[in-house]
């Protein structure tokens, strides 16, 4: 099974700051995720980079991670977020991953 995650990070790509609250970002997201019928988590983390003229840059950034998506959809997504989200680029990583279930009867069903 393929685990794919798109990092968005939140600073506009002209003003290099975040123009929205990082809910509302997180709901434009989902609204897509929920568009294209994946299934889906998304983390809310910070990073940090650098800009190719060496200045260092802090910022809040969205993993969102699927599983065994179509590569041709997750690039459609990528792409999608890249534009709304108004980024130079967003970052795509993918690998292999083993996956499995665990249970436990709660008794739940009384």
């Amino acid at each position: 099974m393929t685990q794919t995650s798109i990092f968005v990070g939140l600073n506009d790509a002209v003003t290099h700051e975040q123009k929205f609250d990082t809910g509302s970002y997180l709901s434009v997201m989902k609204y897509i995720c929920k568009a294209y019928g994946l299934a889906f988590s998304v983390h809310v983390v910070n990073g940090g980079y650098f800009h190719e003229d060496g200045s260092y840059v802090e910022e809040n950034t969205l993993q969102l991670t699927v599983m065994d998506a179509p590569e041709v959809t997750v690039r459609e997504i990528a792409k999608d977020l890249c534009a709304f989200f108004h980024q130079e680029s967003v970052m795509v990583t993918s690998s292999e991953a083993k996956v499995y279930f665990v249970s436990e009867d709660l008794g739940l069903d009384n």
